[in-house]
């Protein structure tokens, strides 16, 4: 009787101090699946450019999480082990078929889940520098709107098992609570070896856009103390808050949580984070720019001026570019448009040239971090909107010289000012091309030079840039 009080006092005390209480670490079974697996990966052939497509199912049981009080906005949480379910997840591999071209680095994406269906954000953003430089890809289905379909944020696309109800009529997913640990437990599933075809990593990043950026950045903060499973994170294109680790579905700032959440302090491995304009401002969800804190020794966060959240690189050129297309024909995929995959719109919006190419260069400084321990160059700020006290960062792609586009906010402010700033990329005939050019960026931490007039305020524009 002595022996269970005190134990059940220890658990009381460390419940009231919020100290980190580790669920059992499981690894799912794995099963692959024939055929071509349902995922927007490309419009053209990834077996001629020597990658391998393959999907398995994840069998498993997975735990949810819960803060001991409410959320702080420094992001310094401990998690503690809740409710377990059952669930059985589907994931996709694309590999090197030749060992010998393999980097011995495996990118794990949180599929994107905003559109109703899953999508490879990240993938169809920065899919040319995992190809040109050897990784390994998996896209890990982690929440339950891209399996069992359900409210979402666009409600555009099908789930799985809509889309597939023969293939797919077998997976379950228990609810966005679960997602954490099923993304953590998908991560044990490709350290085990048995869906890389022998490949040997080194190296194991977990990676994920806009809602999965959320998901990502709660991750950080709440669960990574306790799993341990990646090497390092690229938080790709957050806002500013993060997402419930109830599975509350993202209609803004989750209930109970600040609009504005840092990254914790005691980061354990590398996190780079990449910030779009639209991000830093905000639309619709609160901006970045309240969320900031100094970079460390395992923080490094790039913002880019005049970067828009979602682009014409995403919605057209993502699903044709695979790397052989000369500088003419992506400069067609980099013009101004006004109307895309997504819907129109009334001004050409953001052509995605700029965050295309700092996102190759963010998996390559970020690869190389995990290699050499040495961090890329920290971020670099202009002046900005003096009311609201916020500057833009700015990264550079290549040396400035001439501009290649100009885009600007479609609303001037009060006094009629508008906001515009200029692209500029000496060697960007070389860059827009595979071979050296992402070796080039990367070496120059493909900092993208954006001048940025004062009269940009947070919550106003970011997809609302109109190009020219």
């Amino acid at each position: 009787m002595l022996t269970w009080i005190r134990g059940a006092a220890l658990a009381l005390l460390l419940a009231v101090l919020g100290a980190v209480v580790p669920a059992a670490a499981q690894t799912p079974a794995i099963a692959p699946v024939a055929g071509r697996p349902t995922l927007m990966l490309s419009a053209y052939d990834l077996g001629k450019l020597g990658y391998v497509v393959e999907e398995f199912f994840l069998t498993g049981t997975a735990t949810s999480y819960r803060l001991p009080g409410p959320p702080s906005a420094d992001g310094n949480w401990a998690a503690l082990a809740d409710r377990t379910a059952p669930y059985v997840t589907r994931v996709v591999v694309i590999r090197p078929g030749d060992a010998a071209r393999f980097n011995g680095s495996v990118l794990v994406e949180w599929l994107n889940v905003t559109s109703g269906q899953d999508t490879p954000a990240t993938w169809m953003v920065g899919h040319r520098e995992i190809l040109r430089r050897g990784y390994a890809y998996v896209a890990v289905s982690a929440q339950q709107v891209g399996i069992e379909g359900g409210n979402s944020v666009m409600a555009q696309g099908a789930s799985l098992k809509k889309s597939d109800p023969l293939r797919y009529g077998a997976l379950s997913h228990p609810g966005d609570a679960f997602s954490f640990d099923i993304f953590s437990q998908a991560g044990r599933a490709v350290k085990a070896g048995q869906m890389l075809g022998g490949l040997k990593p080194a190296r194991y990043t977990a990676i994920g856009e806009s809602q999965s950026a959320a998901y990502l950045t709660t991750y950080v903060n709440a669960v990574d103390p306790l799993a341990r499973v990646y090497d390092g994170f690229f938080v790709h294109s957050r806002f500013g808050s993060g997402a419930s680790l109830d599975g509350t579905p993202m209609r803004g700032a989750a209930a109970g949580y600040p609009d504005h959440i840092r990254f914790r302090r005691n980061l354990r491995v590398p996190v780079l984070s990449l910030i779009t304009e639209t991000d830093l401002l905000g639309a619709r969800l609160a901006g970045y720019h309240a969320s900031r804190r100094p970079d460390d020794r395992r923080l490094r966060v790039w913002e880019i001026a005049g970067a828009a959240h979602a682009d014409n690189y995403l919605f057209a050129g993502a699903f044709i570019d695979d790397g052989s297309k000369s500088a003419g024909e992506l400069a067609r995929v980099f013009r101004p448009m006004t109307s895309s995959a997504a819907g129109n719109v009334n001004a050409p919006f953001n052509t995605g040239q700029p965050h295309h190419y700092t996102v190759n260069a963010a998996l390559a400084g970020l690869d190389s971090w995990l290699r050499s321990g040495r961090p890329p160059a920290k971020r670099r700020q202009t002046r900005g909107p003096a009311e609201a006290g916020q500057g833009c960062q700015w990264t550079r792609a290549g040396r400035a010289a001439h501009p290649l586009g100009r885009c600007a906010d479609r609303a001037p402010d009060r006094r009629g000012r508008s906001r515009e700033f200029h692209w500029h990329a000496r060697r960007q005939h070389r860059d827009v091309r595979h071979g050296q050019a992402g070796a080039a960026l990367s070496r120059r931490q493909s900092r993208l030079h954006g001048e940025v007039h004062p009269s940009a305020r947070p919550g106003n524009q970011g997809q609302a840039l109109s190009c020219r």
